[in-house]
């Protein structure tokens, strides 16, 4: 038993060595344990980086290129000799190279950079490595720094990297909060954080280094109590003491405020690693373009990054092979500690010389196969707080997700009236515009681009332009029309392809008070120039020579820049003798008194737009009110938010361009991405690289793209709606099939009068559903479609239809608008009331929800009575191998037989058995006489189904085998010889002569 003096003394020594190691500790932040760094040179010293080789006197071998977070020093892959990173995959035969990002704090401009500006790093390290070494690179990075490595790899798509290994580096941040906290704790975050407060400040190292304490509050108390008591213990505490310094003080440098600011907002907010389509400089990039091996490093009990969020490379990188390593391990403990020397790292180094062909895929690693694979997170954007657990330890941030609003979407217009919080400001703004109320598209652009300038406001050709980048362009437009002598009011024709002049040209007229008259390219010009009462037409270089040649209009030429422009394109013929509006300085032009920006009123003329050709061309005129109907109505039934982006792939002249994808984008502060053509075999390419999460189409669009061969891209998309009108009920169906969970959103609108349905539930295809709120009320009324006029009750006043019945629709017209109205009547319902006759006919079933059954062009007339071809399409549409169909009159002698044709998907064969059982559901009187087989149905450049072509060819000949009639018991046969010269002597059975 030791004596009472051994005992003293032992305690006196170890309240000496306590004191005197605590002495140290304070004066120089930590006991000097003699451990040197790993040996290592500077390359080369840039602007945001310098790049260090570990150990260039043994260098060879594979070669990896690791990447720190922002907010932690390089030194995390070399804390001490002990736990190396460097110093393990140089013993395992690799060679290692660091991205030394510094202590922004004390370089020159450190606190000015950007995301893009690590990222541009990254790649050229990536350049540099390569060329010292003539190999390609194993991009290496933890937590954020594994983001910079992707993007990098993005960036550069896949070129000279060998693969991507990541260490809990999230690329979804949609999913999962800290210790499980609720999601709207982090949606009501970031978007509420203006812009200059995110980007004005850096995040200093100690926030950071608190954040991460706080994470594991219990843990970061153990360790420091575990430290004092050890304090007398020099030999025990020396082998973790560099990894205690790194951690509690050392390790933490700021996180510039530009680069947080663009962090939260791409990345956390908007969820763009995921979706895609985040900016690096000016360029877009997207995850899907990664095509090289990718490792990720998954921590089990991971508080910062949880598995969810880093698993979600398997979606964002659909053509990458992706493997994972899974550890009981959390975000330090991935690459610092004594698991990872003994596991990660080792693993690493063989994975790399796995890759090179030397050796066997390491026992932790295991491929992601489709069985593995997560199911989808919300998109755009959802709860995260990646970013400010990083910056100041709190699960707070990230956007509201858009899907979360579209999920709920209502089934009527009652519902919707009580959704989500951002839809409600939209359509009370819709309700309060009348004829005198401010409102235009160059309004709501001044709008946004006042709120959020630095935002991306369109995409065209991979680049991004931001809302004040646009403003600046629109501006300079506007001034330039001023010299023209361009006037509020006046009708300017817009003669242009798909490109950024085009827009800005249709914003300028805008926020001038002109009308945008847009010409069609594909169309007749001088006859839409005569229609619209165009002056002046200005045109982009590819259409200079055809506004040249319009007679009695001044040509004006915009787009491909100036005079110097001229010789590089090889156009200056082309450009002949219009005059070149880029040549005007705008800053000579000094704008008249009259001019006062954005004078449009709601009930002004704002643009014509042409439907037709030949005989049938006809203008129809939209106000600034339709407009805004169109605009607030698509942000409202889409929740559209600065999360999203839409893709529209018809031409600006074209109404859902004009009207759905530009409108609803600029009402809902979603970005634009113009496609400047449509092709299936690039549609997954651009929408990832665009970040697509809501796609235009028109009638039958989305046809090639359903019937195209699957594309890895495709796979995990991000795209949650496609938006639209005309969409035939069998496609809808295959749309939402094979691109779930995106579903479909059907419009109804009439071009010029106010009325707007939408299906928003998406439950029954097919149905154009409801009344838009704020759009014009509708009402069915029976209708005699050979007078042409209402049907009237014994009171003389028409009469609504039931539930079932057929009826035109009809609008409600302002008194104001009554003058422009198309087919107006008055005193329908009751006395002095005003209306539009649609001139569409629908049903409306017992839900409320409206169905189209025909327009009163398309109807057919036969012998007996009116066939309208909405129920023949949807009928014979439901049978699984149609492809398309098209409902049509052949005319005999004064009248006409009912027709269909339809072409088949694949190899298919069209059954008369199938035939006459699809046909049973739909009324005796209104089936078709004939129905043939076509290779296929002939379409107009906005994919609308043209019957003329099928009507002019008549009955088909017996002889071509794929043609079937209706006989007497209303069974449908292969056609006979016989039967056809029946058929085109008789008269045409069944119809209808008026409604119901």
């Amino acid at each position: 038993m030791p004596s009472v003096a051994t005992t003293l003394f032992r305690l006196g020594s170890r309240l000496g060595s306590t004191a005197q190691n605590a002495l140290e500790v304070a004066r120089f932040g930590g006991l000097d344990t003699a451990e040197d760094a790993s040996p290592f040179e500077v390359v080369t010293e840039q602007r945001v980086y310098r790049l260090r080789h570990y150990f260039p006197e043994s260098a060879g071998g594979p070669v990896m290129l690791l990447v720190p977070p922002l907010m932690i020093t390089s030194e995390v892959y070399d804390i001490s000799s002990r736990v190396s990173a460097v110093g393990v995959l140089r013993d395992l035969g690799v060679d290692p190279w660091v991205v030394d990002f510094g202590a922004p704090e004390r370089e020159p401009g450190g606190l000015e950079r950007t995301v893009t500006d690590h990222v541009v790093a990254v790649s050229d390290a990536v350049d540099r490595v390569r060329a010292a070494t003539g190999r390609d690179v194993h991009l290496a990075g933890y937590s954020q720094g594994g983001m910079f490595v992707y993007q990098a790899a993005a960036y550069r798509r896949s070129e000279g990297v060998a693969s991507v290994v990541t260490f809990g580096s999230p690329s979804d941040t949609s999913v999962g909060l800290p210790f499980g906290l609720p999601s709207w704790i982090a949606t009501e975050g970031a978007e509420r954080i203006p812009d200059w407060m995110l980007g004005g400040f850096a995040v200093p190292g100690w926030v950071t280094r608190l954040g991460f304490q706080l994470l594991s509050p219990v843990k970061s108390v153990r360790s420091r109590a575990e430290f004092i008591m050890q304090l007398h213990d020099r030999e025990r505490l020396a082998p973790r003491e560099r990894q205690r310094r790194f951690l509690e003080r050392e390790g933490w440098v700021s996180w510039p405020g530009p680069a947080l600011a663009e962090f939260i907002r791409q990345f956390v907010q908007h969820n763009r690693m995921l979706t895609g389509g985040f900016v690096i400089g000016d360029r877009l990039v997207t995850l899907a373009d990664i095509t090289c091996p990718v490792l990720t490093f998954v921590g089990e009990v991971d508080e910062i990054a949880a598995p969810p969020m880093v698993r979600g490379i398997r979606r964002a990188a659909p053509r990458a092979q992706v493997y994972e390593a899974c550890l009981r391990a959390g975000h330090f403990g991935l690459v610092v500690g004594s698991m990872a020397i003994s596991r990660t790292w080792p693993s690493v180094a063989a994975w790399v010389r796995w890759r090179e062909g030397d050796g066997e895929l390491p026992e932790i690693v295991a491929p992601v196969t489709g069985d593995d694979e997560v199911p989808p997170a919300s998109l755009p954007g959802g709860p995260a707080g990646y970013g400010l657990q990083l910056a100041m330890g709190i699960g707070t941030s990230a956007a509201r997700s858009a899907l979360r609003t579209a999920a709920r979407a209502v089934q009527g217009t009652r519902q919707l009236g009580g959704e989500a919080a951002q839809n409600l400001p939209r359509l009370a703004r819709l309700e309060r515009i009348h004829s005198d109320t401010r409102m235009s598209m160059g309004l709501l652009l001044d709008e946004q681009a006042r709120h959020m300038p630095g935002e991306v406001f369109f995409l065209y050709q991979g680049r991004a332009h931001t809302h004040d980048a646009a403003k600046r362009r629109i501006d300079a437009v506007v001034r330039g029309l001023i010299h023209i002598g361009v006037r509020h009011g006046d009708a300017v024709g817009v003669l242009m392809g798909t490109r950024p002049s085009a827009l800005a040209l249709v914003a300028a007229l805008s926020r001038l008070g002109a009308v945008a008259v847009l010409l069609r390219p594909d169309g007749d010009p001088a006859a839409e120039a005569r229609l619209g009462g165009v002056t002046r037409v200005i045109a982009d270089p590819e259409h200079a020579a055809r506004a040249a040649r319009l007679e009695g209009v001044e040509g004006y030429l915009l787009g491909g820049g100036g005079r110097g422009d001229r010789q590089q394109d090889g156009r200056q013929g082309a450009r002949g003798p219009l005059t070149d509006m880029e040549l005007i300085d705008p800053d000579t032009v000094e704008p008249p008194r009259w001019y006062r920006p954005n004078p449009g009123r709601a009930g002004d003329l704002a643009f014509v737009i042409f439907s037709g050709d030949g005989e049938h061309l006809r203008a129809n005129r939209i106000t600034n009110r339709r407009w805004a109907l169109s605009a607030f109505g698509t942000a409202s039934s889409a929740a559209l938010s600065p999360a999203d982006t839409v893709y529209s792939i018809t031409p600006l002249q074209h109404p859902s361009a004009l009207l759905m994808s530009l409108g609803g984008a600029v009402a809902g502060g979603a970005r634009l991405a113009l496609a400047s053509g449509y092709d299936p075999a690039t549609f997954w390419d651009e929408a990832r690289r665009y970040g697509v999460t809501v796609a235009s189409y028109t009638w039958t669009l989305l046809r090639d793209l359903v019937n195209a061969p699957p594309d890895p891209a495709e796979r995990h998309h991000a795209v949650r709606l496609f938006i639209g009108s005309g969409m035939p009920r069998n496609l809808w169906r295959r749309v939402e099939d094979r691109f779930a969970p995106a579903r479909v959103l059907e419009f109804y609108a009439s071009t010029e009068g106010e009325a707007v349905l939408v299906n928003l539930s998406g439950k029954k295809p097919g149905s154009l559903g409801r009344p838009l709120p704020g759009s014009a009320e509708v009402r069915l009324a029976r209708y005699d479609l050979e007078s042409g006029r209402l049907v009237e009750g014994p009171d003389g006043l028409g009469v609504e239809c039931e539930p079932g019945e057929i009826g035109m629709l009809l609008a409600r017209v302002r008194p104001s608008a009554l003058g422009s109205a198309a087919r107006p009547v008055r005193g329908v319902f009751r006395p002095e009331d005003a209306w539009t006759i649609t001139g569409d006919l629908f049903r409306r079933d017992a839900d409320g929800d409206f169905w189209l059954v025909g327009r009163d062009a398309e109807l057919i007339r036969t012998a007996e009575g009116i066939v309208p071809p909405g129920p023949i399409r949807n009928a014979l549409g439901d049978l699984p191998y149609i492809d398309t169909v098209a409902v049509y009159g052949v005319p005999v002698g004064d009248t006409e037989l009912a027709a269909a044709a339809v072409s088949l998907r694949g190899v298919a064969e069209l059954k008369p058995v199938d035939l006459s059982e699809a046909l049973l559901r739909v009324d005796p009187g209104l089936r078709p006489s004939i129905v043939r087989v076509v290779d296929e149905v002939p379409v107009t450049a906005g994919r609308r189904l043209r019957t003329a072509p099928l009507r002019a060819e008549g009955v088909p000949p017996a002889a071509d085998g794929r043609t079937y009639y209706r006989d007497r018991a209303g069974a449908y046969r292969p056609l006979t010889e016989a039967a056809r010269r029946r058929l085109l002597r008789a008269p045409a059975a069944g119809g209808i002569t008026h409604l119901p």
